[in-house]
């Protein structure tokens, strides 16, 4: 058993949480762009929520690929209550190995639970294995860049980082969360690996090219909720998109 498959519900509730509607979500979709016809690999899908979007978009053939029973379980529910010909696999990235040839590999929050440059190293080998020549891995990840002085500051949005140590290579990231509906909290880990470490395992595999790109918010989340809301969060920047073409 792995830890999400004690807080699997407590995680797909916190898809509801208005940052992750109208940043990442947003974000991750505009990285995206048009999904119509595509192939898609979702690594460390969870219950599914970004993957029956993908279908809904319009891509061909999605699957996804989750480390935890639980949530592969509740990903399975929804398919069987709602068909999509979604396939979801359990295994974890880091024997993937191939599993065959996608336009996209997607990711929403992978690559900051490698907690060594060999894990992150072989992550990327997986997902570099996977994609077309011309394809892109596209993945939401947490932002190593951001000062830990800052990381109450999302508390409003309903989610904190903390630290037990100073940031170096492996460091964990505590993860606290608490329920859109409800004060209760549940935690988990990240683990800090630099901007350069990240840069080195791409390039050592041959990305062609890589792009970061801050977080946006939707035009629907500053109509509800006001610019003034979303700026904490826009300015100490605790997420990122990263963008790969093979």
């Amino acid at each position: 058993m792995t830890y999400y498959d004690f807080i699997a519900q407590e995680y797909k509730k916190s898809k509801q949480l208005p940052f992750r509607l109208h940043i990442e979500a947003y974000t991750y979709f505009h990285l995206l762009g048009n999904l119509v016809g595509k192939s898609i690999l979702d690594l460390a899908c969870g219950e599914g929520f970004f993957t029956r979007q993908f279908k809904l978009q319009g891509a061909a053939q999605v699957i996804g690929v989750e480390i935890s029973e639980k949530m592969i379980e509740l990903a399975r529910l929804e398919e069987t209550r709602q068909p999509q010909d979604i396939e979801y696999i359990l295994g974890d990235v880091l024997e993937l190995g191939k599993i065959g040839s996608f336009d996209l590999v997607v990711a929403s929050y992978l690559l900051n639970y490698a907690s060594s440059r060999e894990q992150l190293l072989k992550m990327c080998q997986n997902i570099f294995a996977n994609l077309k020549l011309g394809g892109r891995f596209v993945t939401m990840n947490n932002n190593d860049s951001q000062s830990p002085i800052s990381y109450l500051t999302t508390e409003k949005y309903g989610f904190i980082k903390s630290i037990d140590s100073p940031l170096m290579e492996g460091t964990p990231i505590k993860y606290t969360f608490t329920s859109s509906d409800s004060d209760q909290k549940f935690s988990f880990d990240n683990y800090y690996l630099s901007t350069a470490t990240y840069e080195w395992a791409f390039q050592s595999l041959g990305f062609k090219e890589v792009r970061w790109h801050k977080p946006i918010v939707s035009p629907q989340g500053v109509e509800k909720f006001g610019q003034e809301f979303w700026q904490d969060f826009l300015d100490c920047v605790p997420i990122v998109g990263i963008e790969c073409l093979k």
